[in-house]
């Protein structure tokens, strides 16, 4: 077993493994600094392309630099999800093997994703979580499934506010960042837990009205703010502080712990 977990540790500690994992860092920065931006756009009616990781992979997929650039970012997210399995191995605590798992999920979904609009076959964020949503309701028991869905994305939410207000991300680097940075890692986690709080309400109130049509991803979250008392602010803020969020993950490309 400790031979083994050796061996987990010196694939995790590897050079190429370390570039990988980085290069994971500059897609996933890119990504949410797209989002903003297009969050931005669709607050002042500029834009009607869907403010979300698909409407950014979308953006990207219209020429062929934006492809290659797409192949680039399929590499960093599967490094990064080989990366949280060997810590899924290795790790000491049960919370951090659950975090890391989690984190594996998630980045092999962002690099198919990618990879799929890359290949001219992605699909909004919209319509993938309302199929989906729709093929668990019509199982036995899917309703009370898409509940709890949205009670854990909702608990995701409140972990990512309270990592950034309490500044629990510096864990992840390996050295102080500098004012700047600390801050953008603050408001974007903020942010994002905020957008992914409201994405697994829309989940419950789905279930809730039996509707499938009412569970969505970021972009749905992000629609309902427009939709809100002073819907334009609401938006704009939210546009910045997934920007900030993207700034802060660029920024692990030099400062974060791999």
């Amino acid at each position: 077993m400790n031979d083994a977990r050796d061996g987990v540790r010196q694939v995790k500690n590897s050079r190429t493994l370390d570039v990988g994992a980085r290069a994971g860092f500059v897609a996933s920065g890119m990504l949410h600094l797209l989002i903003g931006y297009l969050a931005l756009r669709v607050a002042f009616h500029k834009s009607g392309k869907n403010p979300d990781q698909s409407g950014a992979l979308a953006t990207l997929a219209q020429n062929g630099a934006g492809k290659a650039l797409l192949i680039v970012f399929v590499v960093g997210f599967v490094a990064l999800a080989l990366w949280q399995l060997a810590r899924v191995f290795i790790a000491a605590e049960v919370k951090d093997r659950f975090q890391s798992g989690a984190l594996v999920v998630i980045y092999l979904t962002m690099g198919w994703s990618a990879l799929s609009f890359a290949r001219g076959k992605g699909r909004s964020s919209r319509s993938t979580s309302t199929d989906f949503t729709a093929t668990v309701m019509k199982q036995s028991g899917g309703r009370w499934l898409v509940a709890i869905i949205g009670l854990v994305i909702i608990g995701v939410g409140i972990y990512h506010v309270q990592k950034g207000i309490r500044t629990r991300f510096m864990e992840e680097l390996r050295e102080h960042p500098g004012t700047a940075i600390t801050w953008s890692g603050r408001v974007g986690y903020a942010a994002k837990g905020i957008a992914l709080g409201i994405v697994g309400v829309l989940f419950v109130v789905a279930a809730a009205k039996h509707r499938s049509s009412h569970a969505s991803g970021l972009d749905g979250a992000l629609s309902a703010l427009q939709r809100a008392t002073g819907g334009q602010l609401l938006l704009t803020l939210m546009g910045l502080g997934l920007a900030a969020f993207g700034v802060y993950s660029l920024a692990r490309v030099r400062f974060g712990r791999v």
